[in-house]
């Protein structure tokens, strides 16, 4: 078998998988995806417009509306790519507390998932992409060469999450980033359209107490593992 031109990673928020999938589509020369970015970037929309987020229809419109392209990184502030939207960069803007408080509302609304859902297809129709979110191998790409699915304890997840928010120099407490954290499962596993669950044939990932570089490792095995 020749290695996976598909691959799809999900997972609970802050369970490492941007940071996983990065690394492989570096290290198979991929297209690395966020879809969450997808997500984030109407948020962010609906935000800077004052459209209720309680407001499916409108941002629903939006979803289907708004001109968004992501883009491979360009090594500035070590990001992993970056998201123009109606051709301005927002890509440092995707992750402030207002639009990691409003996301999960808006990514639970049906028509907003099926808008991005095609977007997402398009591009996978290429090959040769890592592709991240939630609901990639169970709703978006179910024929996915390769699924992943990573877990990791809340607590160790708010750390992470929390870590990277100092590091952004945002003033949050570990509390608060937990409860969101919290908040955001509960959502994201129960909303009506495409809850967030693994794929019958996903590979579950446990990665609470790896290291990056052990996590790394672990991952490149899974895909020569397929490539046998």
């Amino acid at each position: 078998m020749s290695r996976p031109l598909v691959i799809a990673i999900d997972g609970p928020a802050a369970s490492g998988k941007s940071t996983l999938g990065y690394h492989l589509a570096r290290h198979l020369d991929y297209l690395y995806l966020d879809t969450g970015a997808l997500y984030r970037a109407v948020t962010l929309a609906a935000l800077r417009r004052g459209i209720p987020i309680e407001d499916e229809a409108r941002i629903t419109a939006l979803a289907e509306s708004l001109p968004i392209e992501v883009l491979p990184a360009d090594g500035r502030e070590g990001r992993q790519y970056t998201v123009l939207m109606e051709g301005e960069d927002v890509t440092g803007a995707l992750r402030t507390p207002e639009v990691d408080h409003a996301v999960s509302p808006v990514s639970a609304y049906p028509g907003v998932r099926a808008a991005l859902t095609r977007r997402m297809r398009e591009i996978a129709r290429r090959g040769g992409v890592v592709m991240v979110g939630r609901d990639i191998g169970t709703v978006v790409l179910p024929d996915a060469d390769l699924k992943l699915y990573l877990i990791a304890s809340l607590d160790a997840r708010a750390q992470r999450r929390f870590l990277d928010r100092l590091a952004q120099g945002k003033e949050v407490s570990l509390e608060e980033v937990r409860a969101d954290l919290a908040r955001r499962d509960a959502i994201d596993s129960s909303r009506k359209a495409a809850p967030l669950r693994p794929a019958d044939d996903a590979i579950i990932f446990d990665n609470t107490t790896l290291t990056i570089e052990e996590m790394f490792r672990e991952a490149e095995r899974l895909v020569r593992d397929e490539d046998c």
